[in-house]
């Protein structure tokens, strides 16, 4: 399917690795410039050669950290008025809720609501203006089903979806859409280091953990990268214009509800 967003400027947010950089690809498929971003410059760098390789975009890798202003002027020097926006930053880790201070608190408040709402207000008034505009949210799938744990980025994250839901009714008029994109288990860097510490933990091996953690998803397995990037990309098509607010849940069927 041509999406029809050749020639668009995205701009994707921690994309050197997992669900960003899958994001960031397909979008450079789709034949997007796209402006890849992270920490780490030297695997940020090969994240952007290897998608150049692929699909023979122009893909500009801009180092630095999405929480800071001074990460978040950075890549807006790359792209001062993207028509697309994938906010993606790495949520607190799991932790006890009585071992949150006001700080770490705070920071997670920060990471993973304040963050894409900042870059949302630097990136919508340029896209109001040319009558198109694509954001998505990389949130969680335990905005749905909080997790113990990780009541922390549930929380941050509930706040962003609510917080913005309001905001994607004020700018539909304008062909702007603002979606959420909720995963489940995806093989991940994140998700096997997880499973790493929980094989250490119950004294198992790390395949009998993986193998464990698939027993509980409907589908037997868990989700590929490059699916979630696919989905992304439809939401930031032409075709997706009438789909604005919404949350879409790409967990193999894990949430059990109807709706």
């Amino acid at each position: 399917m041509d999406l029809g967003i050749a020639g668009r400027k995205a701009i994707v947010c921690a994309s050197s690795r997992g669900l960003g950089r899958a994001c960031a690809e397909r979008l450079a498929e789709a034949g997007c410039e796209v402006v890849v971003n992270g920490i780490d410059p030297k695997r940020l760098e090969a994240t952007a050669d290897a998608i150049r390789k692929k699909t023979s975009a122009k893909v500009v890798a801009v180092a630095a950290n999405v929480a800071t202003k001074e990460g978040q002027d950075a890549l807006f020097a790359a792209c001062p008025e993207p028509d697309i926006l994938i906010a993606n930053n790495a949520g607190p880790p799991f932790r006890d809720f009585r071992e949150l201070d006001r700080q770490k608190m705070i920071d997670g408040v920060v990471g993973n609501m304040i963050v894409p709402v900042e870059l949302l207000q630097r990136a919508i008034d340029p896209m109001i203006k040319k009558k198109f505009g694509r954001i998505v949210n990389i949130t969680s799938g335990s905005v749905k089903m909080p997790l113990v744990g990780l009541d922390l980025s549930s929380g941050a994250r509930a706040g962003l979806t609510a917080f913005l839901a309001g905001v994607a009714r004020s700018v539909a008029q304008h062909n702007v859409t603002i979606n959420f994109l909720l995963p489940g288990p995806f093989d991940t860097d994140r998700l096997r280091s997880n499973h790493e510490a929980q094989a250490k933990k119950e004294g198992i091996t790390f395949e009998q953990a993986i193998a464990k953690r698939m027993q509980t998803i409907p589908a037997r397995r868990l989700g590929q990268a490059d699916e979630f990037g696919a989905a992304c990309a439809f939401l930031c098509s032409s075709h997706a214009g009438f789909i604005t607010g919404q949350n879409l849940l790409m967990d193999g069927g894990i949430f059990p509800g109807a709706f």
